[in-house]
């Protein structure tokens, strides 16, 4: 029996929130949320989580079901990702927003911290990673320094295929691949898309490449439980079947009605009571650098999902909160001046471990110094607690809401559950602002102003519209 499998080890793996730096009660009632004004809600957090279940068996939430409807389909991903041990030395992921920033901040959570500089024998034979997500050519040509195309897998990510930062990318690499080495070039590329419909899909099936699918009804940040995010995983040792069960527990815990037991849920409602007070600013700051760029992941998750011009019945409403991340400790040395001391506009997301991974002694010495030698004795592990308590403690004597969530260790399975925890709180804080969590128009609109910049066919009239737009003067250019 796997250990995930083991109730008591999963209980002891359970993932906790501290809000009570959220609550009138510790932060005081000026800015503090009380818990009759959680309860006057009542009525519609019930709405909300009826509307969850309905839209869930209507297929409209399908990142729910992630976790139970795999199994093929996780079986034939660790297949391929043994394959790949086997033949490559590296395994590169040409990708964007969800399909990169997922697959970044997981390797960062359960692999070592660096990883791709390990020798091949202590990575365990796995290959090296590397997410490409933007299209800067210094970027793009640096990779080519640090990799051999001949012993590199490629994931082109797209479910639309028509994406065009990761489509120019894919066609750089397929030209390079197919001037060394022809028409062997298809073994080193893998598909991850639609099932059926979109670009990539019949450039697949054309040039006969492996081919993963991305669930139709499964938005780009709401993927990393696809395909999208378990090949890169798998490819590079990470547990994906341990993964899953997390995120499977994870649902367990949030399928409580009630908001008092249900961590995602109270988290979405102290912040939809937050943004009608006006704290518009959540601030995401993960004391360990294994969780770092899940803060990255969670400002797509977030601002994608939340902020909206209309809400369902396509009245302006114009909501949102602006997520930042953080780093605590580093960050405590440059951002939180401002929140202890700048405007009441913020909510802090402390991201805290129980028991790192490793500990790390701090030697005695300077005893003549006491303001050094303190410090001797200690751990680095102890400092760093200390570190994150002393800056709860400096935000909530400066009234500022905050809230800990705290992994019990780093692990698979605690990763899974926080990925899905925290898609579940966004999906249901979309309800209680009665908006559509899952479509994203205002990114289209600059999709498609690149288009027209670049000749696509049928953008034709956006181009005549970009050209009419006003130009600028000289007397405002410096």
């Amino acid at each position: 029996m796997k250990r995930y499998e083991k109730r008591e080890w999963k209980e002891s793996m359970k993932i906790t929130m501290d809000f009570n730096n959220m609550m009138s009660e510790v932060i005081g009632d000026e800015q503090g949320i009380s818990k009759a004004s959680i309860d006057q809600l009542s009525d519609r957090l019930k709405e909300a989580a009826q509307a969850m279940k309905d839209k869930r068996k209507a297929g409209k939430m399908d990142f729910r079901d992630l976790p139970y409807n795999q199994k093929d389909i996780v079986k034939d991903l660790i297949d391929t990702a043994n394959k790949i041990k086997d033949r490559f030395d590296a395994f590169v992921v040409l990708g964007i927003g969800g399909s990169a920033l997922g697959p970044i901040a997981v390797q960062q959570a359960l692999n070592h911290m660096h990883y791709n500089e390990l020798s091949k024998e202590d990575r365990g034979g796995y290959p090296r990673l590397y997410v490409v997500d933007n299209v800067d050519p210094e970027r793009m040509d640096a990779l080519f320094d640090v990799i051999d195309i001949e012993k590199t897998a490629f994931n082109v990510i797209t479910k639309s295929g028509s994406t065009s930062e990761t489509m120019s990318q894919f066609l750089i690499i397929q030209d390079m691949l197919k001037t060394k080495l022809g028409d062997k070039y298809q073994d080193h590329i893998i598909a991850t898309t639609d099932a059926e419909n979109g670009n990539l899909i019949k450039i697949a099936k054309q040039e006969g490449f492996k081919t993963f699918f991305i669930p139709r009804g499964v938005g780009g940040r709401f993927s990393e439980l696809t395909p999208v995010g378990l090949l890169p995983a798998a490819v590079c040792g990470i547990d994906i079947e341990e993964l899953l069960a997390g995120a499977a527990y994870a649902d367990e815990l949030s399928s409580v009605d009630n908001v008092y037991e249900n961590m995602a849920y109270m988290a979405a409602t102290l912040q939809y009571l937050a943004m009608k007070a006006g704290k518009n600013i959540s601030v995401m700051m993960p004391y360990a650098d294994s969780l770092k760029y899940m803060a990255d992941w969670y400002a797509q998750l977030w601002a994608e999902s939340l902020g909206k011009r209309y809400d369902l019945e396509g009245k302006e409403v114009f909501v949102g909160q602006t997520p930042v991340k953080a780093l605590g400790v580093t960050d405590q040395h440059s951002q939180v001046q401002l929140y202890t001391e700048g405007p009441f506009d913020k909510v802090v997301t402390f991201l805290g471990v129980g028991e790192y991974r490793k500990t790390m002694e701090i030697a005695r010495g300077y005893e003549d110094i006491p303001a050094v030698s303190f410090l001797g004795g200690h751990t680095l592990n102890e400092l760093i607690h200390a570190e994150q308590a002393a800056t709860e403690y400096a935000l909530l004597k400066a009234k500022r809401l905050n809230r800990t969530i705290t992994l019990p260790v780093v692990n698979a399975f605690t990763i899974g559950q926080l990925l899905y925890l925290l898609e579940v709180e966004t999906a249901f804080a979309g309800e209680l602002l009665n908006i559509d969590a899952f479509d994203q128009p205002g990114v289209e609109e600059g999709k498609n102003a690149t288009y027209a910049l670049l000749g696509r066919p049928g953008y034709e009239e956006k181009k005549q519209e970009l050209d009419s737009r006003p130009k600028k003067k000289e007397e405002y250019i410096i």
